[in-house]
């Protein structure tokens, strides 16, 4: 655990990162072509810090989702032929479109918990990455209130952001044990023999804990509400409440 006065420092730390980052005229360059720099718009101006702060965690949480998504339909393609899709960015888009207009689209009231058991459900006909995804990201966006952008009057709750970690840590034990009764994965993910060693899986959704329990604690040490850090066995894929 830091120190209390380190954490104190942290959430200054990274506005002033942001700041920096607004200012550069090298923004960072990704691999798939996005830069990280964003426009400056007046109503930035009714945000603080943490509101920033927030603002990007969120974003790097939805395009991790999203890159976990695209991996898991190329490696499990017989999923979105299931609904009749095409190709691999058709099923993609399926599952990130509600984020368009998130409230409108009514996905905001879809019970993630149980579209994450139905994924690995036996005898489930239905597209499991979708259900497995949507799962996901449901939770993910109620951890953030439903909201994509925040303001002065806008709070977030540090125990709904470090819960929604542990159940991202149960959904990837979940996905990588899963297996149906002849001993078959019910989705392909990780892989580790003697040809191939994968853990692409493994990595992306730890980075996704590790940006949601960065903001608990960020959250944490503003609002003065300490986290009820349970003990949490990810094993029973019991699911704690977002």
């Amino acid at each position: 655990m830091l120190p209390r006065r380190l954490l104190a420092s942290v959430p200054a730390l990274l506005a002033a990162l942001v700041l920096l980052a607004g200012c550069t005229a090298s923004p960072i360059q990704r691999k798939d072509g996005q830069a990280s720099q964003r426009a400056f718009v007046l109503k930035n101006l009714a945000k603080t810090d943490i509101d920033l702060v927030s603002e990007l965690a969120q974003r790097e949480v939805l395009a991790g989702l999203r890159r976990l998504t695209e991996k898991l339909y190329r490696r499990n393609p017989r999923e979105f032929r299931k609904a009749g899709l095409d190709s691999v960015e058709a099923a993609v888009a399926r599952v990130f479109a509600p984020l368009d207009d998130w409230r409108a689209s009514g996905v905001d009231r879809v019970d993630w918990a149980e579209s994450l058991r139905l994924a690995f459900a036996e005898g489930y006909a239905g597209d499991r990455v979708h259900a497995y995804m949507q799962g996901l990201l449901v939770m993910v966006m109620a951890s953030y209130e439903h909201r994509t952008e925040f303001f002065l009057t806008d709070d977030l709750d540090a125990q709904r952001l470090y819960n929604s970690a542990r159940n991202l840590e149960s959904a990837a034990w979940r996905l990588a044990q899963a297996r149906d009764t002849a001993g078959v994965p019910v989705l392909l993910s990780n892989a580790v023999d003697d040809a191939v060693v994968n853990l692409s899986f493994e990595r992306e959704i730890g980075k996704l804990i590790a940006r949601q329990d960065l903001l608990a604690v960020i959250i944490e040490d503003k609002s003065n509400r300490t986290i009820n850090r349970v003990i949490h066995n990810v094993a029973s894929f019991v699911l704690l409440p977002v």
